[in-house]
């Protein structure tokens, strides 16, 4: 049994100019930092984080003339952490009911890796809610794993075998973030050489102490490793072969371990749509902080387009 100092939820409702609220959707409640008004852009965050992560992005584009919100995920923050639902297919529908309980008929969805996934899957899952796509830090579902070894000949440098393993055991990857520098060590395997700094690393570390975080969190990629052999995850690949025909936006970060340059050019093939990618120099995984400036005037250059 893991014993740990348990975090209150209200160390992730950080102050700002942008606005805190719960919205019911999909049979949850998910907690939201909401600022701007315009068309909506939705901010989906990675793993180990919480909505903080856009912290930058939400000021930037709501500057620009964007409603811009960046939302819990489920099991993170200030969201719901009910057991079950910590699969791909169960978030792209937590993310479009959001979107119609915000009272829009879409959005484009902005995701961060964990997050980069989910708005990936969503213009195939549920195309009426999106208008487009930036996934950052992150590769096409089908170019992942083992598929993703077949198709290119190699893994990625990132040794993603070994660390989707290690997230099946049980107790133990819980215990790791819970304890100790865990979640520095999460941060600083795939950051670039400037980030994190100390207050980022204990914000992190705090936020994942939030009851039943650290557990709803590790429980999304025991599903990805699991989805090969489940009828869900079959299911999800196939609605995901047929490809997108919203704009899409790759980003990456030029020295980012969990995703190659070749892995984001592969993508075109599932993109029908406008698809268009950029690498962000001298950063890696976590281009939303480590490169704040550029990803937002990134962003808004791209949404001027769309």
């Amino acid at each position: 049994m893991i014993s740990t100092p348990a975090t209150d939820v209200s160390a992730v409702l950080v102050e700002g100019p942008w606005r805190h609220r719960l919205v019911a959707a999909h049979g949850a409640r998910f907690h939201i930092a909401e600022l701007g008004e315009g068309p909506l852009v939705l901010l989906l965050h990675d793993f180990p984080q919480f909505w903080w992560a856009w912290r930058s992005q939400l000021v930037a584009l709501a500057s620009a003339g964007y409603r811009t919100v960046a939302m819990d995920l489920r099991g993170y923050g200030a969201s719901d952490k009910p057991p079950r639902g910590y699969d791909t297919p169960t978030s792209a529908a937590d993310v479009a009911a959001v979107v119609r309980a915000l009272g829009e008929r879409d959005a484009v969805v902005v995701g961060l890796g964990m997050g980069g996934r989910t708005a990936w899957a969503l213009p195939s899952l549920h195309p009426e809610q999106v208008r487009g796509v930036v996934v950052v830090g992150a590769g096409h579902p089908l170019l992942t794993g083992h598929v993703l070894r077949d198709r290119l000949g190699r893994a990625t440098g990132f040794d993603t075998t070994r660390t989707a393993f290690w997230r099946q055991l049980p107790a133990l990857p819980e215990r790791s973030l819970l304890t100790g520098d865990g979640v520095e060590r999460v941060l600083r395997e795939r950051s670039g050489p400037a980030w994190p700094g100390p207050a980022d690393v204990a914000r992190y570390a705090e936020a994942i102490r939030v009851p039943f975080v650290a557990h709803s969190a590790l429980e999304y990629h025991r599903w990805i490793a699991r989805s090969a052999v489940r009828a869900d995850g079959r299911r999800l690949a196939a609605a995901l072969r047929a490809g997108v025909e919203v704009p899409v936006l790759q980003v990456r970060g030029e020295l980012d371990p969990t995703v190659s340059r070749r892995t984001l050019h592969a993508a075109a093939d599932y993109a029908h749509g406008p698809h268009r990618v950029e690498e962000v120099p001298g950063v890696g995984h976590y281009v939303p902080e480590e490169a704040p400036d550029h990803l937002a005037a990134l962003l808004a250059g791209w949404l001027a387009r769309w």
